[in-house]
């Protein structure tokens, strides 16, 4: 389950939290790229190997996976390095052949050989039977990481039957920028046999070595993330059929030292220890861990998928210190635990699992969840503070968005897991919450791994948002990130006394409301720097990581009243989120149905169908949830809808088939719907929750007792999940509506704003010594009562506003029209032009404002918009020519022959490249403007200079004659991406 439709979890034996994982490498017939995130695709008709390392759920090209061993039937007679397309050592295998049980994997490849593997928390146990007509050879691919390695090692010791060694790697999402093309682990290794080697040998790069008992050298990451052919290193041992068959291996890993791994191997799986034996105990590992949460009734493949989901739900974060409390930390130094911490953990997915995968394993057991926590806190200070969003062993990678290390350590105190030092944790997180750092200045990494805790935490201080221009993934998603791990640190700061920390961080909190736009039919939004709205469609991407406008507006969980009244109110959410749900004609939308709808597959959406609980339709989540887990979960190996991103979604799946969920991430309220099973008790260390629903195939509440006294609320409070107790549900085949439609969930409103600030334009043309059309300047209420907004404009030197201050009325709407003048003489220009409001109650409003383009109407330098060229040696956030963030190189152009008012030539007629400068609008997007040519008398061709975006677009334009005729010519361009990117139209006349 979960082995295709890019779920990327592996089948492999590991026990919960394990530091290894033993798990099949498997192949498409390309020896240089992982077959899918997590090492295993269930289409894939090859193995190459077992790793030791594997991240389950992961998107990117994967990661790990280190050491894969390969038991060969035959010899090894030339570099596997070079073995490009996976054709001498790979080995096909049938699924008939596989056997894959909690704590233990075998399979039988069609080479004759057979593979069983089971694991403890840091070693491993295998057993290879080799067919008696063939070599006995054991490969050690040292080098060979899911994404490659700096480094490797490998040592044989035939007298003491050893093979150990080392991989020195990470680039994790490397491909995607430069900045995570490097290493940041080390993974130690030692490999005990029960039999003598009949023979040795190693290989680097394409040099295989017989009898050799060293080699280094790693893949190296190539010049773009990816590893190239013919670099690495490994080693061989082979055995003699006379002892017999079956060779087993005994494997212990650390990420400290060879001695490090050694001890693990003596103290978890000594000498004598069958695969058997540790399969035996790890399978009681994972019974005692998925009993934690009993379940009785359901139908068999309910029952697998979630069963399964909690399985992939306590694979991660990963035990990082070994038997000796001894760790490697993110200085890249080793450390020892502090007083009272069991373990360290590594290997967080942050944007992913703070939603609710942290809460589920804080809810089953508070006290290794508060090991987390202080796992957390331990990588940040060994980092220079910063708490990353996306750690893997010990190194950030700053993949995704946000600080999601904020609800994550809140989340976890609220549900229990206290045993950690949560005062140095906020304070901590705070200082990084209000003191930009270096790297939040930098660009670099961006968008998918801005290299800051806080991307651009200089303008979110200064404006309360994230602009369109930051180093962030995108101004409006970081925005809406912020405010949640802001509230996370206002809610950690008062549960540990911080009574000012609390109110400031609370007040922050409601920044979201500063990126949201009534204006364009109540969508969050990016926002110029100035407080300019740019042009928007709720399908957009630009602003927004791995969704759109539409679906990540509802991201506001710590204020689901607030939003429900800045959109207009209860009616108008439910009729937006009915359409957000289904199609026009009434089917579900709850994946794939484009960018205005459900993306129930991925985290920004998963939220979503709570929010019925706060707007009077509990039914309405009940329903939704009951339709995302049966359309879009089964047992199948589609069965996980997209990327688990080590466990994020396989949790949402328990919660809510357990009926309850906690929206927002950094508190223990935990919302209220149908439980998919008639009965479940969750055990966590005395305190039992149980749940009663008999009838559980009927998907809807009809009414609900807490501890025996009936409740008609669709939420518990925190003190359910403290205390434990008792849920008893009666459920029904038709909805109730009358149930839970009057007790919402509670929100966090204070600090709110009362109007949200707009204009009805973000740029005027004016020529010199004329006045402008009225621009209107609009308030729109967001919640409160009508009362008067104050406005002042502030203008540049040669424009005048008229009026520059005033007041007007706001109920729900409200505007006032202004004018500018440009005074005769005026330079041509782009002015900015701002605008302050002030709500009659003395609250400050988000600033707005808008751009004068003063220069004769309908010429190339007023209808220039669009900054397409940027310096390689800037932050690029000046351009933008393809709404993704990618731009022109200022070099390559000029490398090209095209500078800055340089002239050049298209079939024979010669042009001047525009002369603007760096960061101005230097094209002009085609978007049926007119444009005054001014052409000298005489003229007979024209050509226009061009390149098109989103692939090659054709269309034509309007050529007016002097005559007073017209005609039309062909302005299409090829893609601006192809190798000769800028393809010329041209006609006579």
């Amino acid at each position: 389950m979960g082995t295709t439709n890019a779920g990327n979890v592996f089948p492999g034996a590991v026990v919960p939290f394990g530091m290894l994982s033993f798990s099949p490498e498997t192949s498409r017939g390309n020896a240089y790229r992982t077959a899918a995130p997590g090492g295993y695709l269930y289409s894939a008709s090859k193995i190459r190997g077992f790793s030791l390392t594997h991240m389950s759920g992961t998107g990117c090209a994967g990661g790990s996976g280190d050491i894969p061993v390969f038991p060969l039937a035959g010899e090894v007679t030339s570099s596997p390095q070079s073995d490009a397309k996976d054709e001498l050592y790979a080995s096909t295998y049938s699924h008939a052949n596989e056997v894959a049980k909690p704590g233990y994997y075998k399979v039988g490849l069609d080479s004759g050989v057979s593979a069983e593997l089971s694991a403890t928390t840091r070693t491993g146990s295998a057993a290879f039977t080799f067919p008696a007509d063939k070599a006995k050879t054991l490969m050690f691919r040292t080098s060979n990481s899911e994404v490659g390695s700096s480094d490797a090692q490998v040592s044989i010791d035939a007298a003491h039957r050893t093979v150990s060694g080392s991989v020195t790697s990470g680039n994790f999402c490397g491909y995607l920028a430069s900045v995570g093309q490097r290493s940041y682990y080390t993974l130690h290794f030692v490999a005990e046999f029960d039999q003598p080697f009949k023979n040795q040998g190693t290989w680097t790069d394409t040099t295989v070595t017989p009898g050799s008992t060293q080699a280094t050298g790693g893949t190296t990451y190539g010049a773009d993330g990816w590893m190239p052919p013919n670099k690495g290193s490994g080693g061989y041992v082979g055995f003699d059929h006379d002892k017999s068959d079956k060779v087993t291996m005994r494997i212990g890993i650390s990420y400290v030292s060879a001695a490090n791994a050694l001890a693990n191997l003596r103290a978890e799986n000594p000498r004598g220890t069958s695969v058997a034996v540790t399969a035996a105990k790890a399978k009681q590992t994972w019974r005692k861990q998925l009993d934690r949460i009993e379940i009785t009734g359901g139908t068999t493949d309910q029952r697998t998928t979630f069963y399964t989901a909690l399985y992939h739900a306590l694979l991660h974060p990963n035990v990082f210190s070994d038997v000796n409390r001894q760790y490697w930390g993110f200085d890249q130094k080793p450390h020892y635990l502090s007083r009272g911490q069991q373990a360290q953990y590594a290997t967080f997915s942050g944007w992913d699992v703070y939603r609710s995968q942290l809460q589920l394993v804080t809810l089953l057991e508070p006290d290794r969840a508060g090991d987390i926590a202080q796992s957390l806190f331990n990588q940040a200070t060994q980092n220079d503070g910063i708490w990353d969003r996306w750690t893997h062993a010990s190194g950030s990678t700053a993949v995704m968005t946000g600080d999601p290390s904020a609800p994550a350590v809140a989340g976890i105190y609220a549900f229990g897991g206290t045993n950690f030092d949560a005062r140095g944790a906020l304070r901590s997180l705070v200082k990084a919450a209000t003191v930009p750092t270096a790297k939040d200045l930098s660009s670099a990494g961006k968008p998918v791994m801005s290299i800051g805790q806080r991307p651009s935490l200089d303008k979110y201080l200064a404006l309360h948002y994230i602009p369109t221009k930051s180093n962030a993934w995108g101004g409006a998603v970081e925005t809406l990130e912020d405010v949640t791990d802001d509230f996370a640190l206002s809610q950690l700061a008062q549960r540990t006394g911080d009574k000012s920390t609390y109110q400031k961080f609370l007040t922050r909190s409601q920044y979201w409301q500063n990126v949201f736009n009534p204006a364009n039919g109540g969508y969050i939004q990016n926002r110029d720097d100035n407080g300019a709205w740019p042009a928007f469609t709720p399908s957009t991407y630009d602003g927004f990581a791995e969704g759109s406008s539409a679906q990540y507006s509802w991201m506001v969980p710590h204020n689901r009243a607030g939003l429900v009244d800045a959109m207009g109110g209860t009616d108008a959410v439910n009729q937006r989120l009915d359409a957000f749900f289904k199609n026009p004609d009434g089917t579900w939308a709850l994946t794939g149905a484009g960018e205005l709808h459900a993306e129930m597959d991925n985290e920004p959406s998963i939220n979503t169908p709570w929010i019925y609980n706060y707007t009077g339709r509990p039914y309405q989540t009940q329903e939704t949830l009951r339709q995302a887990m049966n359309q879009l979960w089964n047992t199948s190996t589609g069965g996980i809808p997209g990327n688990d991103d080590l466990g994020a979604m396989s949790s949402w799946y328990v919660w809510t088939a357990l009926g309850l969920y906690p929206d927002v991430p950094s508190r223990a309220e935990l919302q209220v719907a149908a439980p998919l099973f008639p009965r479940a008790v969750i055990h966590r260390d005395g305190k039992t929750i149980r749940i009663n629903a008999p009838g559980a195939d009927a998907q809807y509440v009809q009414s609900l007792k807490v501890n025996g006294k009936t409740s008609t609320k669709p939420w518990l409070p925190e003190s359910f999940v403290q205390r434990g107790g008792t849920l008893d549900f009666t459920l029904g085949t038709t909805p109730n509506k009358a149930w839970g439609a009057k007790d919402a969930p509670p929100s966090w409103r204070t600090g709110e704003i009362p109007f949200q600030t707009s204009t009805d334009t973000s740029r005027v043309v004016i020529a010199p010594g004329t006045t402008s059309a009225p621009v209107a300047l609009q308030a729109h209420r967001l919640s409160g009562t009508a009362q008067d907004v104050s406005y002042t404009l502030q203008t540049p030197a040669g424009l005048t506003a008229t009026p520059a201050t005033g007041t007007f009325h706001v109920d729900k709407v409200g505007s006032a029209s202004v004018t500018i003048t440009a005074a005769t003489g005026t330079p041509d220009g782009r002015y900015p032009i701002t605008v302050q409001m002030k709500a009659a109650d003395g609250t400050a409003l988000p600033q707005v404002g808008f751009t004068v383009v003063v220069g004769q109407p309908n010429s190339f330098f007023v209808l220039r918009e669009g900054v397409g060229i940027s310096d390689d040696n800037s932050d690029h956030t000046d351009a933008d020519y393809d709404g993704g963030g990618v731009s022109y190189s200022r070099q390559a152009l000029a490398a090209a022959g095209l500078t800055a008012g340089g002239t050049g030539t298209v079939q024979g007629l010669s042009f001047t490249w525009p002369d603007v400068p760096a960061g101005e609008p230097d094209n002009v997007p085609a978007d049926g403007q007119l444009l005054n040519l001014d052409l000298p008398a005489g003229t007979t061709t024209l050509s226009f200079i061009g390149s098109a975006v989103n692939g090659n677009q054709e269309t034509t334009a309007t050529l007016n004659y002097a005559d007073g005729t017209t005609s039309q010519i062909d302005l299409s361009f090829s893609d601006w991406t192809w190798a000769v990117a800028a393809t010329p139209s041209t006609t006579a006349t």
